[in-house]
């Protein structure tokens, strides 16, 4: 069963990465700029993240299996009519359709994996399940070049719809039916508080973005954030104080769940989001390159992923989480500032080498990070850990693709010019590697034995 909930969270982060080589393309096909596109990424997440609060109380509703298979089909045909549209905005108020369906499906299948697995086993199921995070990203940007230079973007998209069929085939094929369960009635209130404040924020931070002006011209952006956080903040007030919210904060509680979610987490995935759609643009707009050599040249980024796979458990085992964590989020921070001072002079072969070895320091992160999520979490509580770690995935990617791009138009603002160049790239990367850094004060306050009795590393 794990295995065929791996290979559909594997349609859908494929479909996360194939786009990234193709917003260039896309813009001049819809006849708008580069940047604008980045909301067609920004609104997928943002309406993912808005689901998401439903996502535990709709599978124990209606069942998991049924959740799961439904949100598939959304996301299926929601991704015909991206390739169908002929705007962006048809694109984009598709794109939203389909973060709908992505939403339900990565909390949901993560919970039907780790429902009933013992303790000792969340290393391997967590393994498993992390596999399309690496693997699709390693195709997906090459395919996405090959796909758009020589049929077309609209192909992006259609590829999902005969991937998508076969998911839900193997879903309802391999993963048993639910037993039927009294579930509390909804927590409308919790449910509209969260999606509110989630595409007030993002939202506001994807407008931010493009609000090229003065500070006047970014003021309505900037009241759309702070609105978010006022409404979210309410919507945890009342989250703590209903006997049946929507999505249970119990797990907030753990120590290790908190840090890898959200106050280390956060900014680390936001980082590790940032960086696979920043690079593309980098390659096309300042090297110069096209869609399909863009992607080839990220290979090396995403096979690092894949290389050091194998070697993650091993450090785990060794050195612990904390360390891990520590010393991966600190070298990965260097690395991603190293990007910025990539120019058109740069040689091949010092290239190759930052791609590859970011792309170690990626995966060994983000699997670190999804197994220390569950460690400390009581089976009981799964299905709302689930979504909250969902969650803040959703929120830092969103977060990571709208401060890139934010932080790119006020460089370019800055500095007067009229394209994008590599002095605003080399600001842009330095930015994102500072905040990868700020990410491991969290994790230098873990203590020495988080999760020692599964990795069985002897602390003192």
């Amino acid at each position: 069963m794990t295995l065929t909930v791996s290979a559909a969270l594997f349609m859908l982060l494929l479909d996360t990465t194939i786009l990234n080589t193709s917003l260039p393309a896309m813009a001049q096909a819809l006849r708008v700029p580069p940047l604008t596109l980045s909301a067609a990424i920004t609104i997928y997440l943002l309406a993912g993240a808005a689901v998401l609060p439903l996502a535990a109380w709709l599978g124990e509703r209606f069942g998991l299996r049924r959740v799961f298979a439904l949100a598939i089909g959304l996301f299926t045909v929601a991704s015909l009519l991206c390739g169908l549209a002929d705007s962006a905005t048809e694109l984009v108020l598709a794109r939203a359709l389909q973060g709908a369906g992505g939403g339900l499906m990565m909390p949901v299948g993560r919970t039907l994996a780790l429902r009933g697995a013992r303790r000792e086993d969340l290393i391997r199921i967590t393994a498993v399940l992390i596999w399309p995070a690496l693997f699709a990203p390693v195709i997906g940007p090459p395919l996405g070049g090959f796909i758009t230079t020589y049929f077309s973007w609209r192909w992006n998209f259609f590829i999902n719809v005969p991937l998508g069929l076969a998911a839900i085939a193997l879903i309802l094929r391999w993963v048993p039916r639910d037993q039927r369960t009294l579930v509390p009635a909804l927590d409308i209130g919790g449910a509209l508080g969260a999606a509110a404040g989630l595409i007030l924020l993002l939202g506001g931070l994807e407008w931010s973005a493009h609000a090229t002006g003065n500070l006047q011209a970014r003021l309505p952006a900037l009241t759309a954030v702070a609105a978010g956080l006022l409404v979210l903040g309410g919507t945890v007030a009342h989250l703590r104080r209903t006997p049946h919210p929507v999505v249970s904060l119990a797990p907030l509680s753990l120590r290790s769940f908190r840090v890898a979610t959200f106050t280390g987490g956060t900014f680390a995935t936001m980082c590790l989001q940032a960086t696979p759609f920043l690079l593309p643009l980098l390659f096309q707009l300042v090297l110069g390159l096209s869609a399909v050599d863009s992607g080839l040249l990220l290979l090396p980024y995403f096979f690092g992923n894949l290389a050091i796979k194998p070697v993650t458990t091993f450090l785990l085992m060794r050195f612990g989480f904390r360390r891990v964590l520590v010393g991966a989020g600190l070298a990965c921070a260097l690395a991603i500032g190293g990007f910025g001072f990539i120019d058109p002079g740069t040689p091949w072969a010092p290239l190759v080498l930052l791609l590859l070895f970011a792309g170690c320091l990626r995966s060994i992160l983000m699997t670190t990070l999804n197994t220390l999520m569950f460690v400390d979490v009581p089976a009981p509580q799964r299905a709302p850990a689930s979504s909250l770690s969902s969650m803040s995935f959703q929120v830092s990617s969103a977060l990571g693709v709208a401060v890139g791009a934010m932080v790119l138009a006020t460089a370019q603002l800055a500095y007067g010019h009229t394209r994008l160049g590599m002095a605003e790239f080399q600001v842009v990367f330095i930015v994102v590697g500072l905040f990868c850094a700020l990410a491991t004060v969290s994790f230098w306050r873990l203590p020495d034995d988080v999760g020692a009795d599964i990795t069985n590393v002897p602390v003192g």
